[in-house]
């Protein structure tokens, strides 16, 4: 065993005994232990299971027993200490640790490059900055839901390419569950191509790539994941099928859903509206959506209320320098909330999220203030979290 258990307390000392083959509940019955601190990546001999993730400090283990004395231990990472029934008596159970928020949507790897004016066709000019960084909405959402404070797991596809690998190691690094995180051989990890010239004006070219093939396969495996959250999050940057379908599964576990409908669709399934708790959008979309102009907060609280009746609970309406414009079932009159001025850098560039660089160049786009903002309401739905 790890040295962790073998110098810990005399409940530890019986978990040990128990692992080695003496134990109350070699004939049937179940012995719980209490949890040890060590450190993360360590596996104690005769565990089974999947080592601790990157950022673990404790692990928990759970021994049973059989009439044939065979034993088996189950290891479990966590960020917090499980402590475990200790009073050795059959079927007592313990919880371990979830995700609060599972962000079902995309991931992308941008390719940035900085020069002084965008190209005309045909032409090649110089840059004199580039970077490469981790962006896509889904995942720029579950960051933000990480650094509220909450535990999260983000549920998406990507290459079985370098760049699929270091965005899984980002995730982790940020403090992201990536059980979910499914690798293809069938297609690039989803990419865009993104020019920004001196006055914040940009040329994208998106490759979605691997993001198109998360299906409702991968959500049912990710299903127990979904329906224990507190909130679930999706957007269109994965196929409409597989953000309705995880919409589904949310709602009718009793989930609070909050959807993005971005890149908007004209068409876009009327039950979206109706599986979505916080339905958020910018103004673009919401003239997409609803086939009003919105140009001013009157015109969102409108383009908003017209959403209203299509079944959402929440509707939340960004207007980039504006601020934002929400109204609910609850409170149906339109409340225009605006925001501090600050100098665009970027009118519409929200990816590159854990980059410096990316930090610099994105400091009050209007997609960035939708991801931003997408994540507030998180802070109602999920106090206290933990």
């Amino acid at each position: 065993m790890a040295s962790g258990v073998e110098s810990g307390t005399i409940r530890s000392a019986l978990l040990r005994e128990a692992v080695q083959g003496d134990h109350p509940g070699k004939n049937g019955g179940q012995l719980g232990g209490w949890g040890y601190f060590g450190q993360s990546g360590g596996r104690p001999a005769g565990a089974s299971g999947r080592p601790a993730s990157l950022g673990s400090v404790g692990a928990a283990f759970l021994v049973t027993g059989s009439d044939k004395g065979q034993r088996s231990a189950f290891w479990l990472e966590s960020t917090s200490f499980f402590a475990m029934a200790a009073s050795g008596e059959p079927g007592r159970q313990w919880q371990e640790e979830v995700a609060a928020v599972v962000v079902v949507g995309s991931c992308m790897t941008d390719l940035v490059s900085l020069t002084s004016r965008l190209p005309k066709t045909g032409e090649t000019i110089h840059g004199h900055k580039f970077f490469i960084g981790f962006g896509g909405k889904g995942a720029n959402q579950c960051v933000q839901a990480a650094r509220l404070g909450a535990k999260t797991s983000m549920v998406c596809k990507v290459g079985k390419d370098s760049f699929g690998n270091d965005y899984i190691e980002n995730l982790k690094q940020n403090d992201i569950s990536t059980e979910f995180t499914y690798q293809t051989q069938d297609a690039a990890t989803g990419t865009a191509s993104i020019i920004v010239n001196n006055e914040g004006q940009n040329i994208i070219i998106i490759v979605a790539g691997a993001n198109l093939l998360l299906n409702t396969e991968d959500l049912r495996e990710a299903a127990k994941a979904i329906s224990r959250a507190k909130v679930m999050i999706c957007q269109l940057e994965v196929t409409p099928e597989t953000s309705l379908e995880a919409l589904t599964m949310a709602h009718s576990n009793g989930v609070k859903t909050l959807f993005n409908p971005a890149p908007a669709i004209a068409d876009l399934d009327p039950r979206f509206y109706a599986l979505s708790d916080v339905f958020c959008c910018n103004e673009t979309e919401a003239e997409i959506l609803t086939g009003l102009t919105v140009s001013s907060p009157a015109d969102a609280g409108k383009a908003a209320q017209v959403l209203l009746e299509r079944g959402c609970q929440v509707v939340i309406i960004t207007l980039g320098a504006e601020g934002c414009v929400m109204l609910s079932q609850t409170e149906p009159v339109p409340k225009h909330i605006p925001t501090e001025k600050v100098k665009a850098v970027d009118t519409t560039y929200s990816r590159g999220l854990w980059s410096q660089e990316a930090s610099e160049a994105r400091s009050s786009s209007k997609d960035w203030m939708l991801d931003k903002l997408m994540c507030l309401p998180l802070v109602h739905l999920l106090v206290p979290i933990s």
